[in-house]
């Protein structure tokens, strides 16, 4: 019975997601529809990135010399430079792994 929920529930989310790229024309979007839409995806990312920067496993903050705080700014600041997203993730796992080896 659970596996059924579980599958169903795959499918259901599969074709709603699914349906809206197929039966969604672009060009039946408004300039300024897809104005507000192209601002998803940077609003997404930080959403999802944020909590795993600022909270430690029992969902308290971390502390401000915490290895993944200092990956993060050093990431912000290359991004904002750069403009790179390669670059920026690059860095940002640079640092936060010479923070946990290295230093």
């Amino acid at each position: 019975m659970t596996w059924l929920a579980v599958i169903s529930a795959g499918f259901v989310t599969y074709f709603t997601r699914f349906s809206m790229i197929t039966f969604v024309n672009s060009k039946m979007l408004s300039a300024e529809t897809k104005k507000v839409l192209s601002y998803v995806p940077s609003s997404v990312f930080p959403a999802i990135i944020f909590p795993a920067i600022f909270f430690d496993d029992t969902g308290l903050f971390v502390s401000i010399y915490d290895p993944k705080i200092i990956g993060g700014l050093a990431a912000i600041i290359v991004g904002f430079f750069s403009k790179n997203i390669i670059s920026t993730i690059s860095v940002g796992l640079i640092i936060y792994w010479l923070f946990i080896f290295v230093i």
